[in-house]
């Protein structure tokens, strides 16, 4: 055997060991991304927002995910610090009240925050460190990194005017903001009309790399989008 087919297949075979490592230590493979669209967001709410809404997407949450099985949720924190006595970083405050309001309530923000971090971000250990590192994750994804679905779609001159458009016309237009990756995609019905309520982008386990999102909602759920007349 040659030494250079030696060192590949000794390199290989660490990376297989710290792939298997890895893995055994978190109980999610995958990032999903998620941000609504304010106005349908509200309009499939059972309760009325309280405060009027801006034609945005903003952050849902970011979600750590299985491509296979359930994902986790309500984790136990690995900090030091417990985490219901770590307030939230008053420096973050302003930009996640743009990023991130509670649409449903803009007077309640923080237990919106509180909430995603305790049901999700409280299992992205150990990419994602405490609450507020959660919370500056989001900040850097939506506008440092630019993974702002708005502005994504404006680019393929896709506005939210109210028109029609076909499912591959806004599938193509993220794929282009992300590298040919597929988004996730949630519609529902109202009045008549089927809104796009929300879109989850993708990446790997360390939240660096875009991939295709996984499980996509099937054909037969009330939140699948149809293949036209999808209203943004």
């Amino acid at each position: 055997m040659g030494i250079t087919r030696m060192i590949y297949m000794v390199t290989m075979a660490f990376s297989l060991i710290v792939l298997i490592l890895s893995s055994s230590t978190m109980g999610y493979d995958y990032f999903q991304f998620t941000q609504q669209y304010q106005p349908a967001a509200c309009n499939s709410n059972p309760t009325p927002c309280k405060d009027p809404t801006e034609k945005l997407f903003t952050v849902h949450g970011l979600w750590p995910s299985n491509s296979n099985g359930p994902d986790p949720v309500n984790c136990k924190p690995k900090t030091k610090v417990p985490q219901a006595q770590q307030p939230i970083d008053p420096s973050l405050k302003p930009q996640l009240e743009i990023i991130w309001p509670n649409v449903f309530n803009r007077a309640d923000n923080e237990s919106f925050w509180n909430k995603q971090w305790d049901k999700h971000g409280t299992c992205g250990y150990p990419t994602i460190k405490d609450k507020n590192h959660y919370l500056q994750t989001v900040i850097k994804m939506y506008i440092t990194q630019k993974q702002n679905v708005s502005q994504i779609l404006s680019k393929a001159n896709i506005n939210p005017d109210g028109i029609g458009r076909t499912r591959k016309l806004i599938e193509n237009a993220i794929r282009n903001g992300t590298n040919d990756k597929e988004p996730k995609l949630k519609c529902q019905k109202n009045n008549g009309t089927i809104e796009l309520v929300e879109v989850s982008l993708c990446s790997n386990y360390l939240g660096k790399h875009f991939i295709n999102c996984p499980n996509k909602i099937p054909q037969g759920s009330r939140y699948f989008c149809p293949i036209k007349d999808i209203q943004y």
